[in-house]
């Protein structure tokens, strides 16, 4: 099954809720991923740019994007991000067959 990571940040109001009322939000992930029969690999807070990372895995880039879906429609976030991973395998298949794209650069 693919592999996805996403970035993602709460809004200040979601912290503040969750100040009030500490919650491990891994817990909620993992339901919401397996609901479409994927399985979560891994979730982290972060400094920085995003407020915490996840791994997901997913049958299918559909079920994947119901998940986000139905995550950033929660209203929770001010940020989700998600990035298709590709294995070292995928990736040389995908150079093999770049190699016999003919492509041209604009204006040449």
């Amino acid at each position: 099954m693919p592999l996805y990571l996403t970035r993602f940040s709460y809004t200040p109001e979601t912290w503040a809720r969750l100040t009030g009322n500490p919650e491990d939000r891994s817990q909620a992930a993992r339901s919401y991923i397996e609901s479409v029969g994927g399985k979560l690999h891994g979730f982290w807070y972060a400094f920085g740019t995003h407020d915490g990372y996840n791994l997901w895995e997913a049958p299918d880039n559909v079920s994947m994007a119901a998940v986000a879906l139905a995550i950033s429609g929660g209203g929770a976030l001010s940020s989700f991000e998600t990035t298709v991973l590709l294995t070292v395998d995928e990736t040389l298949d995908a150079l093999r067959k770049a190699e016999q794209i003919q492509y041209r650069a604009p204006g040449e």
